[in-house]
């Protein structure tokens, strides 16, 4: 692809200015401004399914869904939602590892809606974090976001994003992060990236299986004592 094309102009806009982009594309296109409510009706928050954003998206779909469903998990405070979304980004980690060239949604999650103005907020708040990555991306390592290395990254993938399904607070932001910065190096071709979004995820899971299995153990040894 020559130096001037789309692939260049979506680079020097950054992977968040991109989706900032096709969220305003689909609120442009959603049903509820189809037509104008009535007057005494009250006015219908714009929405869009799923399924839109993949639509309009290029070969990097896969990077792109990763990182609009873990930019609400990066965020602290946020419950419920980060493991709502966790489960279509497992089914996209899931489809990387088997090789498949194009995301492919269930028709429940392909057509699953959302508010778009929702995810544009979160998207705002999580871009204060991610422009400096967006800024410093830039393709190495280019071995690393080949189509059989990203089977492997696929299967990694899945560990961090099972742990965000744990139910506990604030769990959700730290692999929430490293799958962001590794979502942004596979749309940028940034092998550095993704091995340091991957490294992230694993450190969190490590630390999540150690602490859990610590905990067990003093609640074995205190239940133990009062026996």
């Amino acid at each position: 692809m020559s130096g001037d094309g789309p692939e260049r102009h979506e680079k020097m806009r950054g992977a968040t200015r991109v989706l900032h982009d096709i969220l305003a594309d689909l609120t442009r296109a959603a049903p509820e401004n189809a037509a104008p409510p009535p007057e005494d009706a009250p006015t219908a928050t714009p929405t869009a399914a799923l399924g839109d954003v993949v639509d309009r998206l290029d070969e990097r779909a896969f990077g792109f869904l990763l990182l609009l469903l873990a930019l609400p998990c990066c965020l602290p405070f946020v419950y419920l939602l980060p493991q709502i979304v966790a489960l279509p980004m497992l089914a996209l980690a899931g489809q990387m590892a088997m090789g498949t060239r194009h995301p492919w949604l269930p028709k429940k999650l392909h057509d699953r809606r959302f508010e778009i103005a929702d995810f544009s907020s979160v998207l705002s708040r999580a871009e204060k974090y991610m422009g400096w990555l967006e800024r410093i991306a830039t393709p190495r390592f280019r071995p690393v976001t080949s189509p059989l290395a990203l089977r492997i990254i696929g299967g990694l993938l899945l560990l961090p994003i099972a742990s965000i399904l744990t139910p506990l607070p604030g769990t959700n932001t730290i692999p929430g992060i490293g799958v962001a910065i590794a979502a942004l190096g596979i749309i940028e071709r940034d092998g550095v990236l993704v091995i340091g979004g991957l490294l992230i995820g694993f450190i969190w899971v490590f630390l999540l299986v150690f602490v859990g299995a610590e905990t067990l153990h003093l609640i074995k040894d205190w239940l133990t004592a009062r026996v």
